[in-house]
This record gives C-alpha cells, structure tokens and sequence, in this order.
C-alpha cells in the first residue's frame, strides 16, 4: 500500500517548515518542539472530568493525570487503562497525549491514568520503569479512592508509551500483581538494537528517522549492556507466557513496524491471545495527527473497542 495521501500531506508541511530534527536539539528544545507539533495536528475532545494528582513513587512523588469518561452510577467503578505516553523516553509529557486519552476514556468507558513518568537523559533507565510500576502498585491499593476498579486494570502506551506498558505487563505478571486485563501497544519499541528491515528502509523521510532513534536511545540507556535488558527491550525477554490479551498496532512506514511485529508474534508464541493491526499506509506518530489524519480517530477506536470488550470479559469471569 502507498504512503497515506493525508501522512504525506503531514510529512510535506514538516518538510517546508524547515524544522531541524530532535537529534539536533539539546532535550528541552526538541520537548519544545514535539509539544508545538503535536499542537498544530491535534483535536480537543470533551470529557466529564480530568485532573491531576500527586502519588508518592519511588525516590519522589509522581503526577498522574485522571480521565472519569462520564459521572458514576451509585457505587460504579470504572475499569482503569494506565497509560504511557511515547516520545522516546526523551520528549512528551500529560499534555501531548491528552487528546489520546480523553478518546480512550470516552470511547471505551473506562478510567485513564496517564502517568507523568521521568524523562530522560535526566533520569535514564530504568528509572521510567520504576515509575510506571509505582503508578501499577499504587493503583492497587488505591484505585477505589479515586473511583477506579483495581480488579479491572489494563496498561498501554505508544512507541516508548508502548514499551513501558509492555514491560509492565511482564514485571506485573512476575510479581502476581496486579492482574492486567489487557494491553495496548502502538507502535512500540520492543527491540534492543533499530536493525530491523523496516528501521532500515524507513530511516529517512517519514518524521522519526533513524538518527532521531538512536539519539533518544542514547539518552535513555547509560552503558551497552542494558540494550538487552528486557526492561528496555522487551522482545529479548525469555518468558513471555501468561502475559494479558494483548493489541498489536504497527504503521506500515514506521521504522518502528518490525519490532512491533516480531513482538506479536513472540507473545503469540508463548500462546497469548494478540490482535495485530498494520495501518499500512501511516507513518509513526499518527495517533496524535487527528486534526489532519482520519486514521487516527480509527485507531483510537478500535484501540477502544478492544478495551471494552477486554473489560467486559474480564468482569464475566469474575
């Protein structure tokens, strides 16, 4: 399939802009840039409420952002998606996903917390993970107080977003707790080294470029041996069994595609039960591309459909 008329029409307006890539900036200026970005190509969508709050992490206190989709029945408890947010654990924050969000609350009924997580090169591996596992293990005990159903809990994230989430969902399993429903993985980084076909034919031309990889990678991960840590590269892990349902989103010209795919795969291998969805004619990043990519409002739709259905069963087997 050919690229996206309207990722091409994406792609043309970054091209005239003349913008320098991230690699090229020191992190607060591309954090500057990617949010003017992400403005200028994202929609608002209206919900009940949102709010932020301050939970206590490891070392310091963490910010979660809380997304309620409508007012709660009289005793109801929402079913709560914990989200990453992606920009190469470098760049983005609550602010960038909020549309994100917000359609996945809507959409799939359900709680969202996005996690506020540290950013590197201030704080490098793992320190991402430990926060998203703070945020995992808080929710557990204190879910109810915020209206949130710690019996019904799913994680998902995009691109670095969905690395964190899939790692989570692995520790989550080795520490018995808490039990994840399902997971949502767009586009993500799974692989310790950007080697794979598509990292190769896309490394140029499609707005996140290889050198733009390697400068995130670079920031986030201190010494070569930890590239195979499967906390950073969740696709060497040796146990990939008993793992949540899991939903599979790829970008047919993402340099990112194959390791999503090989992820799939993998987790389908150690007999998990995965959907994975190619949007072949999309570049990554285009969830946050509403205002001028249609095929975005579809993959936050399908990405929330499977999250009801997620829920729903796992309320049946209660």
């Amino acid at each position: 399939m050919p690229l996206d008329p309207q990722a091409e029409h994406v792609l043309d307006l970054v091209r005239k802009a003349g913008l320098p890539e991230f690699w090229q900036l020191t992190p607060d200026q591309a954090r500057e840039q990617y949010m003017l970005r992400v403005a200028k190509l994202a929609t608002k969508e209206e919900i009940f409420r949102v709010h932020d709050r301050r939970i206590p992490g490891l070392g310091q206190d963490l910010t979660i952002r809380v997304y309620e989709p409508r007012e709660a029945k009289p005793g109801e408890r929402f079913p709560v998606l914990v989200w990453f947010h992606g920009g190469g654990f470098v760049i983005g924050n609550l602010d960038t996903h909020d549309h994100a969000c917000r359609v996945l609350a809507t959409q799939a009924d359900c709680m969202v917390v996005a996690v506020d997580y540290r950013l590197s090169p201030e704080f490098r591996f793992p320190v991402a993970v430990d926060d998203g596992i703070a945020v995992l293990r808080w929710l557990t005990l204190h879910a109810l107080e915020i209206g949130g159903d710690p019996q019904h809990m799913a994680v998902g994230g995009d691109s670095a977003g969905g690395n964190l989430a899939a790692v989570c969902a692995i520790l989550a399993r080795n520490d018995g707790y808490p039990k994840l429903a399902f997971q949502l993985l767009i586009y993500p980084c799974t692989a310790p080294e950007p080697e794979t076909a598509s990292h190769r034919k896309f490394a140029e031309g499609h707005l996140l470029t290889r050198n733009t990889i390697t400068w995130f990678y670079k920031q986030y991960v201190r010494s070569p041996k930890e590239f195979y840590d499967f906390r950073f590269a969740p696709l060497v892990a040796e146990d990939l069994s008993n793992l949540p349902p899991a939903l599979v989103l790829v970008a047919g010209f993402d340099p990112l595609r194959d390791e999503g795919v090989d992820y799939a795969k993998r987790l389908i291998e150690f007999g998990n039960r995965v959907t994975l969805v190619n949007y072949e004619g999309m570049i990554h990043g285009f969830l946050l591309m509403g205002g001028a990519v249609d095929a975005a409002r579809r993959a936050l739709n399908e990405s929330a459909a499977a999250l009801r259905r997620a829920f729903a069963a796992g309320r049946q087997n209660v």
